[in-house]
């Protein structure tokens, strides 16, 4: 038990993605942005299994158990620096646009910006190297999608 504190404590990386293409870690930050504002409801659930079903192919079943996957890795990851490192150092920059929309689209799921959240999306996108502009065009399509 004082292990498992010592290790959220000090921020201990989580273990290597083992789908190489940075699957996991997606899910675990979508995940840390719908838990950002303290409420994740079951409609926050179903926003982040569309994005995993749309961005990898998969169909409900598959795309839940890897939202689970990543419940289990936010859970245990110290810091957000950790899941963004991953992302950032494995996904070029012209698809970190699409994460950054991902994000904003959980953020949004709630119809209520909540400033927890918009704090966690400034720090999550100055991590994973994504300019200003490009996260404000991000936000426009999420809440564009939203409305549409």
């Amino acid at each position: 038990m004082i292990a498992d504190l010592f290790k959220r404590l000090m921020g201990e990386a989580p273990q290597a993605d083992p789908e190489g293409d940075y699957r996991l870690s997606l899910a675990a930050l979508l995940v840390r942005c719908a838990r950002a504002d303290e409420d994740y409801a079951a409609h926050e659930q179903a926003v982040i299994d569309a994005i995993l079903m749309r961005r990898y192919g998969l169909d409900g079943t598959a795309a839940a158990a890897l939202r689970a996957r990543g419940e289990a890795l936010e859970a245990e990851a110290g810091d957000t620096v950790h899941l963004t490192k991953a992302i950032k150092t494995g996904v070029p920059y012209e698809e970190r646009g699409a994460i950054v929309e991902s994000l904003w689209s959980v953020a949004l799921a709630d119809d209520d910006r909540d400033h927890m959240e918009n704090a966690f999306l400034r720090l999550v996108v100055k991590l994973l190297g994504v300019n200003d502009v490009d996260s404000g065009l991000a936000r426009q399509r999420a809440e564009a999608a939203r409305q549409g």
